[in-house]
């Protein structure tokens, strides 16, 4: 039985990088662990979905969809992380970093 590494498994099974299959799950993978991350953080300051959507101006429904990594926006993080005095910066290539909060 041959292992494989990560990077062999994603290759075999979705494509090399830059492929449409590839970056779709990447983006997801990378939207759900941000939405993971919300969550920890609200928990982790004692909010309920409902107070975090009031905070920012959504309904609790929104909030669970960005928890889940749906409907994620740039501008719906820096409400989020501002509404949580959570500092944060963006990394972009090419043009340096922009404060999110």
């Amino acid at each position: 039985m041959k292992l494989y590494s990560q990077e062999e498994a994603l290759e075999n099974l979705l494509g090399a990088k830059g492929t449409k299959l590839r970056d779709e799950y990447e983006s997801n993978v990378e939207e759900f662990l941000i939405g993971e991350s919300i969550k920890k953080a609200r928990l982790a300051n004692h909010l309920t979905q409902e107070q975090l959507g009031e905070m920012i101006g959504v309904h609790k429904a929104q909030i669970c969809k960005i928890e889940n990594g749906s409907n994620l926006t740039i501008k719906t993080i820096a409400k989020i992380f501002k509404a949580m005095s959570i500092k944060a910066e963006l990394h972009l290539d090419g043009i340096g970093k922009v404060m999110l909060n």
